[in-house]
């Protein structure tokens, strides 16, 4: 039996697989992405060429070049967008469907020129016409994703009947979603770990080993969590898929866009050419930024974040910058 008709906005790597698990799991589903031409040839191959070649597409997946026609007789989105589209992509959204839209999003990271999360994004641009909200993250790659390999991830909303629909929707055999009512923990998670994976990056690019790894990843889990606490996220979803999971699985498989560029970094190369070599959005440089400049408005202290952020934007050599953060002062493992 088809369970109801959702439509997946974004037609990426990471939308593209979510489409395909929805549907695999028994879900009508339209497909919609700004770039015409990708999605004419996704119709026609019935898979992602250009990201995921491996995922072909169910019976039940289509994909269309018209957001009215996704969205026509369609109450429930999941929107798949980097974290700069979000505002943008949900004003689209509303000039069509004003009221009734049951929102969930897998968009990880800050809104760079607030510093709101996304949650805060869709309540200021969608307010009170809308459904409930829900937020998907977790350890996830889309291309293993996409082959129907075993996965989990977490579903967050303050709706926890939405929360648990979702949930129930997308799961199937291969695929098991837990659920949250944590949406600012799930969120600071998917954030915060896509720096941390470019400081991975950079750490064994540099080639210092396992246990400059190891070290990192569970200050990042700190870091992470101090951040998630102050914004008003339980400590303990940090421990879980969206947090610990998300942070090491993003730290240390080289399926990571963020830790690819952590070790182009290390080799030398720009920002620039290692966005051009990796040909996807890099979420952890935007990320970087906006992160920092929220735990300076908060007075948190985030050493890791501040010097990744130098790497990337003040020119700080990152060889200097894992320097800098070995030479701070000694203290306790729980309050510095």
């Amino acid at each position: 039996m088809v369970k109801p008709a959702v439509a997946v906005i974004g037609a990426g790597s990471w939308g593209t697989a979510l489409a395909i698990q929805y549907a695999r799991a028994g879900s009508e589903v339209r497909l919609w992405g700004r770039d015409r031409d990708q999605l004419v040839s996704m119709a026609g191959a019935r898979c992602n060429e250009r990201y995921l070649p491996e995922g072909p597409f169910p019976e039940s997946l289509t994909a269309l070049t018209d957001l009215g026609a996704a969205l026509d007789g369609i109450d429930e989105v999941l929107i798949s967008v980097p974290s700069h589209g979000l505002r943008s992509t949900l004003e689209q959204l509303k000039a069509l469907r004003p009221d009734g839209l049951r929102v969930s999003w897998a968009t990880k990271g800050l809104e760079l020129s607030t510093g709101k999360l996304p949650h805060e994004v869709v309540g200021e641009v969608l307010g009170h016409s809308a459904g409930p909200f829900a937020v998907l993250s977790g350890p996830t790659f889309a291309k293993e994703l996409a082959k129907g390999l075993p996965t989990a991830l977490t579903v967050g909303s303050s709706d926890p009947a939405f929360a648990g629909d979702i949930a129930t929707r997308i799961s199937d055999s291969a695929f098991r979603a837990y659920t949250s009512d944590d949406i600012i923990g799930v969120e600071v998670g998917g954030a915060i770990k896509n720096i941390m994976a470019i400081g991975a990056g950079i750490s064994d690019g540099l080639g210092f080993g396992a246990n400059a790894r190891v070290a990192l990843i569970t200050r990042a889990l700190s870091e992470m969590t101090r951040f998630g606490i102050t914004r008003g996220a339980r400590q303990e979803t940090f421990m879980g898929l969206a947090g610990m999971g998300d942070l090491v699985l993003t730290c240390t498989d080289n399926q990571s866009r963020n830790r690819r560029m952590g070790l182009a970094l290390a080799a030398g190369k720009t920002i620039q050419e290692a966005e051009e070599e990796i040909a996807q959005v890099v979420e952890g440089v935007l990320a970087a930024r906006a992160v920092r400049e929220a735990a300076i408005d908060m007075s948190l202290e985030m050493p890791i974040t501040e010097q990744i952020f130098a790497v990337l934007y003040e020119g700080v050599a990152p060889i200097e910058a894992f320097h800098t953060l070995m030479r701070r002062a000694p203290g306790a493992e729980f309050t510095n």
